[in-house]
């Protein structure tokens, strides 16, 4: 499945995720969300911010992006952080 069916996930972030290689949900989902993000930071810094984090681990988790639990963006930032 590519990443631009994933629900939640909008077509310019598709789009760039693309751009860094990223095209397939099994590519995002080795990549994961920090590593998908930080990939997106090196390519477009002007364009990336936490939304983009958030956005793409909602979408691996199917759920609306509204919905992530507090804890699991912690324990995102804490990984960025690393």
């Amino acid at each position: 499945m590519n990443v631009a069916d994933l629900r939640g996930l909008g077509p310019k972030t598709s789009e760039r995720l693309s751009l860094v290689g990223i095209d397939t949900v099994m590519q995002l989902e080795e990549a994961g969300a920090v590593g998908a993000c930080r990939s997106l930071k090196d390519a477009f810094p002007k364009w990336t911010s936490l939304n983009a984090l958030w956005g793409i681990q909602a979408a691996l988790m199917e759920i609306d992006w509204r919905q992530l639990p507090e804890e699991i963006k912690q324990q995102l930032l804490n990984e960025l952080e690393r």
